[in-house]
């Protein structure tokens, strides 16, 4: 895998650090974040999305990602969009 690092939270402090990057191998984003707690996530696994079936798979997580993260997202999703030079 070959990740481009996009940013911290400029708020993190000891033991916390959501961070942005992307693959490009892949095209993804790749997050993280703060775990969600149980309310959160069992909110997340309970709603109804058509096509989608109820819960959240093993495979995949709820993260929580700070609002004032959003332009490292933006940063983020830009780069996936640039054309990509191996």
């Amino acid at each position: 895998m070959s990740l481009q690092f996009i940013g911290i939270d400029p708020n993190t402090g000891d033991g916390e650090s959501p961070t942005v990057w992307v693959d490009q191998e892949k095209n993804e984003l790749v997050l993280q974040g703060w775990m969600p707690g149980p309310d959160l996530e069992a909110e997340c696994a309970a709603f109804e999305v058509p096509g989608h079936a109820k819960g959240i798979p093993d495979h995949e997580a709820v993260i929580r990602i700070p609002a004032r993260m959003v332009p490292m997202i933006r940063e983020a999703c830009d780069a996936l969009e640039r054309p990509h030079v191996a």
